[in-house]
């Protein structure tokens, strides 16, 4: 499998990682099978997919907890990206970057991980309570402390549609360049996909610019890209797909010509090749930086998702993918 860097931590990771997230959070309840989870990140590795990202709000803190288990007996095999900096409530999520938190948050997230050290820890959201300078003083410190390899940052913008895509990231740039001041900026975690491409416009230039190692979060359009979704399908209510302006039964069906786009390439490699697999494999043509995470809680995704890194899109494929329309949500 094909081997990519995440930024200055010269730090080697598969070309496709995996996003645990959906094996406790985000996705049907009914559906979170812990086992069947475990045999998923076990298989990824297996494959070569040695990113596993994950974060302490995921649950919160059982998706750690089960990526533990995997830690404890194959820690040598992953490379270990997880967050810090939100905390969950009955009905809401509050962000925390008091340097006190972060580092409490850094030790207990070490001991669900059952590690002595964390590969890439990423601020999942800044404080507007606290200077982001003071959270990333924090952060650089458990470096210092060992306990920590990399720093990362995950993006904050919109969905595609209300913004331009040459703007929707300008908040992440300048919280970019602050704590670049402080501390060297290994990696940058955004939404990125056939369907909201918009970190394309700024973003993931300011990140190739600077040596900066791009996380494609959803790469996969939340698992519309795979074409396995039906529009009207209906989700349960703890979906976060339940309240998104693109999967209404309306906007399913009228972002079909985007999966059909897809058919159509996979089609001219090979009726073995998937839509999906054409998603991942455009987000990997993007530059050698970008490493895809999808999402996955079962071994057949987990091996579909790897078989991605074989498949090179032509000159002409990428010119199609560039063509189709922009997804429409419910807010268009």
């Amino acid at each position: 499998m094909e081997r990519r860097t995440i930024g200055a931590a010269a730090l080697a990771v598969g070309a496709v990682g995996l996003g645990c997230m959906p094996m406790s959070w985000a996705y049907s309840t009914s559906r979170q099978r812990g086992e069947e989870s475990l045999r998923a990140v076990h298989r990824a590795l297996d494959m070569g997919a040695t990113l596993l990202d994950t974060a302490d709000m995921y649950g919160p803190f059982t998706n750690e907890l089960l990526v533990g288990r995997v830690l404890k007996e194959r820690r040598s095999d992953a490379f270990v990206s997880t967050k810090v900096g939100l905390l969950v409530g009955e009905q809401h999520i509050v962000a925390n970057g008091r340097p006190g938190y972060v580092r409490r948050a850094c030790d207990a997230s070490l001991r669900r991980l059952q590690t002595d050290v964390i590969d890439l820890y990423q601020l999942h959201r800044a404080d507007p309570e606290v200077p982001v300078e003071e959270t990333w003083g924090a952060l650089a410190e458990l470096v210092r402390a060992g306990k920590v390899r990399a720093l990362g940052l995950c993006a904050v913008g919109a969905r595609g549609g209300r913004r331009s895509g040459a703007r929707l990231y300008d908040g992440t740039i300048r919280q970019l360049e602050r704590v670049q001041q402080v501390f060297p900026v290994s990696a940058v975690q955004a939404e990125l996909s056939v369907w909201s491409p918009e970190a394309l416009g700024s973003l993931l230039p300011w990140c190739a610019a600077r040596g900066v190692g791009f996380l494609a979060a959803m790469p996969l359009g939340n698992g519309f890209l795979t074409g396995t979704l039906t529009p009207g399908q209906g989700f349960e209510p703890d979906d976060l797909r339940a309240r998104h302006p693109r999967f209404t039964a309306e906007m399913m069906a009228a972002n079909q010509p985007i999966v059909a786009g897809l058919r159509r390439v996979a089609a001219r490699h090979g009726e073995d090749v998937t839509p999906g697999q054409v998603a991942l494999a455009w987000v990997l043509a993007q530059g050698p930086h970008v490493v895809p995470v999808p999402g996955a809680k079962r071994e057949r995704w987990v091996v579909e998702n790897a078989g991605a890194t074989d498949l090179r899109l032509t000159p002409e494929d990428l010119a199609e993918l560039g063509r189709l329309p922009a997804a429409r949500g419910s807010w268009d």
